[in-house]
């Protein structure tokens, strides 16, 4: 549907509402009206009528014809919600019986039910009701002018403190019209209480008038009812399937308050005299058994909407039941989240952690196919794919949420545009954290299960949602140098010595190789703690965190003198005054590959480590964009600036540094000393996660070096 559409839809509304109230005189009375009840009464006109005796045709209002062909054509983006808005006008009309029957008590409400009922011969489905039924003119008011709606002036009439009396969901001069998404025309047989069956005839052809006629066609309606028979379009005959029908009635309507009975051709077995047989001394006639097929009743919407009763009077059985049915899932969930929200949008929802993956998310953690949460108004399904309900990075949640504020004769397009739904996405955000939190300081083992599958969920979360981001960072887990499970950095800062200032981390492949890294052998000998990750995400999920409980979050594996004490400093500078002709000649020996070399202050035990400078790009990184084909292996392009920013780092302590120094003295341009120089800089690339340009050559070198070691 356009915003064109949408404004004309607003416009021609205003426009006959406008012309329904201040223009038209008020003159005859709906059935509502009682002379008990003056909060009932209410009035429509005439309308423009071109026949008058057995059967009268009546003109739809100026515009009327032109507002209905866009909500026909534009408003609903999916046929199947006929279903859901006629089913949920007999629902209205139930509740309308049941509360003038408890509040006068003239009209009985027992036996409320819908039915729906295909046709195959004749073309037609069937939806029926024994609610309150109407009269000619209630068939004007409701049918004859599409802005009016009989279940809104009926809430107007019962007025504010009584409301919670009555629950109504739709607006019937509106959601009836959705019939002629499948039909060709629709016919209506109605009985109001203590009134006579009347017919109301209106054909796609002829949007612009209807008929209504007295009805002594069809089987009579007992007491009060309505009976909308719809005569389907030719590519309309799917909803003709009684298991397709039960499959809409199931999705949009099965926590509707009444039941609804679909009818269904099922084959039953049935004992008759066999006539083939002769008939047995005794005189017993032998019988067989056949197969017949027989119409029967099936009650569609036997579940129970939980969410609407009280957390106190739920038990854990009953949520893990009622999860298993409407979400078709096998595990049981995590944790559930089941609370009412009051205020400038008031809603139900009932929240589920699955324990396992969605399979729609096992292949893609943000597949399309997903349906995170159930949307319903007034426990009518109106959809469950609403980016704007609940963000990308809680797509994992299963759930309910049910809102009476909320429009349900709109399309998805426009109802993701309502304020109202912006508001519920807030608080379904700030509810969901909360239960997540409350698993992680409640069960430490339901939470380790909940972090392996959906922990990605989480880290998505911080980087993108900056208004979680402060309540989702204490409930991310890492690996640590410290400890043999998950910790968070809570925990993480807990445990920091006194001296420690920073939060440190390195990256690698898994956890041990992370654990390997030379870059860690200073701060392993200051007792320092460090959290281990090797995926991407990991990495900036820290990087957008940058600094937890005021300090400052560093990379062991990037080059910075941050962290290092005065003495350290002055160290490093020193060395690098002492080694600068040994630091240039290796750099020349390397070329672009490197950005220079650098005396470390970081290694103990090992000879040389490459790190990044502050521009760089991790070594896990760079392979998650190469994987991610957003370069190419041999051509960086753009992204070559990044990918060339390795600083590397020796230990001139160490004996292979201290002999590659007595090369670079006495014979700086022998091929001994370069090839040192080789071997030193890809096995200090490896040890630090980067993958080598050729690495069939740095094992041809480690061979031959190898072989002169043996040979002496």
């Amino acid at each position: 549907m356009t915003c064109f559409d949408v404004v004309i839809v607003l416009v021609l509304l205003v426009a006959v509402v406008t012309n329904a109230f201040m223009n038209i005189p008020f003159t005859n009375t709906r059935l509502m009206k009682s002379n008990n009840n003056p909060l009932l009464a209410s009035t429509v006109t005439d309308p423009q009528v071109t026949s008058a005796t057995t059967g009268e045709t009546y003109s739809f209002e100026s515009n009327v014809a032109r507002v209905m062909d866009i909500i026909i054509n534009s408003l609903y983006s999916n046929k199947d919600v006929f279903i859901r808005e006629l089913v949920s006008n007999a629902a209205d009309a139930c509740d309308k019986k049941r509360y003038i029957s408890l509040t006068e008590g003239n009209v009985p409400s027992e036996n409320l039910k819908i039915r729906v009922y295909p046709n195959r011969e004749a073309n037609t489905l069937t939806i029926e009701d024994t609610g309150i039924g109407m009269n000619k003119e209630d068939l004007i008011q409701n049918l004859g002018r599409i802005a009016e709606s009989g279940t809104k002036r009926f809430m107007e009439n019962v007025g504010k403190n009584k409301k919670d009396d009555v629950n109504l969901i739709g607006q019937f001069g509106v959601g009836f019209y959705s019939g002629f998404l499948v039909a060709d025309k629709i016919t209506v047989i109605t009985k109001g209480n203590k009134g006579e069956q009347l017919k109301w005839e209106a054909t796609s052809d002829k949007l612009n008038e209807y008929s209504i006629s007295v009805d002594d066609s069809t089987e009579p309606i007992s007491t009060t009812g309505t009976r909308i028979i719809l005569t389907l379009k030719d590519d309309s005959d799917q909803y003709l399937d009684e298991y397709a029908l039960k499959s809409l009635i199931e999705k949009y309507s099965e926590f509707v308050a009444y039941p609804i009975e679909l009818q269904r051709n099922v084959t039953r077995p049935e004992s008759i005299a066999d006539t083939d047989k002769p008939v047995e001394a005794d005189g017993t006639i032998p019988m067989k058994t056949v197969m017949n097929k027989v119409l029967e009743w099936e009650v569609v919407n036997t579940k129970k909407p939980l969410w609407l009763r009280s957390p106190k009077e739920c038990k854990q059985e009953d949520y893990n039941e009622f999860y298993r049915q409407t979400f078709n899932s096998f595990d049981i969930p995590l944790a559930h989240a089941h609370f009412n929200v009051e205020g400038n949008v008031d809603f139900k929802a009932l929240l589920f952690l699955p324990s396992e993956v969605p399979f729609e998310l096992s292949r893609d953690m943000f597949a399309a196919t997903a349906r995170s949460l159930r949307l319903y108004v007034k426990r009518v399904f109106i959809n469950d794919k609403f980016e704007d309900l609940i963000p990308r990075w809680l797509l994992f949640i299963r759930g309910v949420v049910d809102s009476d504020d909320l429009p349900l004769n709109v399309g998805r397009e426009i109802l993701q545009q309502s304020r109202s739904l912006r508001i519920i996405r807030q608080r379904l955000v700030k509810k969901t954290i909360d239960m997540i939190a409350d698993l992680a300081n409640t069960n430490t083992t339901s939470y380790s299960t909940f972090w392996k599958n959906f922990g990605k969920y989480i880290k998505v979360g911080i980087i993108e949602d900056e208004k979680s981001k402060e309540d989702l960072i204490p409930l991310c887990r890492f690996f640590s140098s410290h400890s043999d499970n998950f910790t968070s950095l809570p925990e993480y800062v807990d445990r920091m010595k006194e001296d420690q200032k920073f939060i440190y981390y390195a990256i690698g492949e898994n956890k041990q190789q992370a654990a390997m890294s030379p870059a860690l052998e200073r701060l392993k000998n200051k007792g320092y703690e460090v959290l281990y990750i090797s995926e991407p995400i990991d990495e900036m999920t820290l990087q957008s965190i940058e600094k937890f409980s005021d300090k400052d979050i560093i990379d062991v594996g990037r080059e910075t003198t941050q962290d290092l004490t005065e003495d350290e400093k002055k160290e490093k500078e020193k060395s690098n005054e002492n080694t600068e002709n040994f630091r240039n000649w290796i750099k020349q020996v390397l070329g672009d590959r490197i950005l220079r070399v650098e005396a470390s202050t970081r290694l103990v035990d090992s000879p040389a480590i490459l790190v990044q400078s502050e521009y760089g790009v991790s070594p896990n990184m760079q392979k998650y964009l190469r994987a991610q084909a957003v370069v190419d292996s041999e051509d960086k392009g753009n992204f070559a600036n990044i990918f060339n920013q390795a600083v590397l780092e020796i230990n001139y302590n160490h004996p292979i540094i201290q002999k590659l120094n007595t090369y670079h003295e006495s014979s700086p341009d022998s091929s001994e000393a370069k090839e040192l120089v080789e071997i030193m800089f890809n096995t200090a690339a490896l040890s630090a996660g980067y993958v080598l340009d050729n690495s069939a050559e740095y094992s041809k070198m480690v061979v031959q070096m190898l072989t002169k070691f043996v040979s002496q």
